[in-house]
């Protein structure tokens, strides 16, 4: 096993060791690509990867998948046999059994009808927490994953022009990161025009652009296999007093929250950097969200930036810093940043400028 894949197993069992288990089955496709580099969509059919504490892994795989080369032994299944049973012989069946979260109740069900463990337990957290922590690999690859974002960005940004719809940017910009050498996109392109932007979820519709709107675009593209995300919120036209205030504070806002990043520091605890400095000018009710969520092989990993969350800023940790104000019918505001933890504060991923930027109509 290479030495980068044999260092995320000994994390994730570390983990489970610490939740009392000595075995877990892993069905998460981004987790399994992280823990043996082999990426399979399996659809309807298992896949399944075994851990043990004691190095006795196995990966179930259907044939139809071939036997990829994962670092330690793989059992093949074929359509029609019961795949659950074949984890049988594999596991410590007096022990209780770790399951992922996004494991289909199917196989579940049958194992337990198969009486597989004396019991159950949802052991995610184990490979929730080390995919948490990025390794230097995934430090680099998440690195060249905002800067070819940022390079994009320039591109997207003249896009801006009269009557330019919201589903023909989002449909550039597509393809702008293919010609940047990304494999697809981290989510689907948001562009919010005018008030659409105030929604921060916005489904891009026909609107076309037009002189005196915002233009919300929220994007990231998948780069070496690692997700990028980055906000830029930009007007057309002259903005009103109150668009510059609201921009301003949204600026500010970020600003406080990253500035406080760093090692020790509770999350809830730059939420609130941010979301107090937004309420105390009177704007808190719309700044609907939580302030970031966690990045890397999937746009929003397990963890956030959240009001609730008081675990504490870890080095190697990544997420995204991204206040908002929406004020509905009139327009809404986010920018947005991807910070990496270092171990006196953190790397701001994105160099994408934040000052308020007018394009004249």
């Amino acid at each position: 096993m290479k030495t980068l894949y044999a260092a995320r197993f000994a994390r994730v069992t570390e983990n489970l060791a610490r939740q009392g288990l000595t075995q877990m089955i892993v069905s998460d496709p981004p987790t399994i690509f992280y823990l043996t580099g082999v990426r399979i969509q399996p659809g309807e059919r298992m896949l399944a990867l075994l851990l043990r504490a004691d190095g006795n892994h196995r990966f179930f795989v259907n044939a139809l998948f071939g036997t990829p080369e994962a670092g330690i032994p793989v059992e093949n299944y074929s359509d029609g046999e019961d795949a659950p049973a074949k984890l049988l012989p594999w596991l410590e069946r007096d022990k209780p059994l770790g399951i992922d979260k996004n494991w289909p109740a199917r196989f579940l069900l049958r194992l337990m009808e198969l009486d597989a463990a004396p019991a159950y337990r949802n052991a995610s957290a184990a490979c929730d927490d080390a995919r948490a922590v990025k390794d230097a690999a995934e430090q680099e690859a998440m690195r060249a994953s905002s800067k070819v974002n940022d390079d994009c960005m320039s591109e997207f940004e003249a896009l801006i022009r009269p009557g330019i719809t919201e589903k023909e940017m989002a449909e550039a910009i597509r393809g702008i990161y293919a010609a940047h050498g990304c494999s697809g996109v981290s989510f689907p392109p948001i562009c919010g025009f005018g008030a659409h932007a105030a929604d921060p979820h916005h489904d891009n519709d026909d609107t076309p652009l037009e002189a005196g709107q915002c233009v919300l675009i929220d994007v990231g593209g998948v780069y070496q296999d690692y997700c990028s995300d980055m906000t830029r919120t930009f007007f057309t036209g002259e903005p009103s007093e109150e668009e510059r205030k609201v921009y301003e504070l949204v600026r500010q806002a970020q600003a406080a929250a990253e500035a406080l990043v760093k090692p020790g520091v509770r999350l809830c605890d730059l939420d609130a950097a941010a979301r107090d400095l937004i309420t105390e000018a009177g704007y808190g009710p719309y700044f609907n969200h939580r302030l970031g969520h966690f990045i890397g092989l999937e746009d929003h990993e397990a963890g956030d930036v959240s009001a609730v969350n008081e675990n504490v800023v870890t080095p190697g940790m990544c997420f995204s810093i991204e206040p908002g104000i929406y004020l509905p019918g009139k327009f809404g505001v986010r920018i947005e940043d991807l910070v990496l933890v270092t171990e006196d504060g953190c790397e701001v991923l994105n160099h994408y400028p934040h000052e308020l930027r007018v394009h004249p109509f």
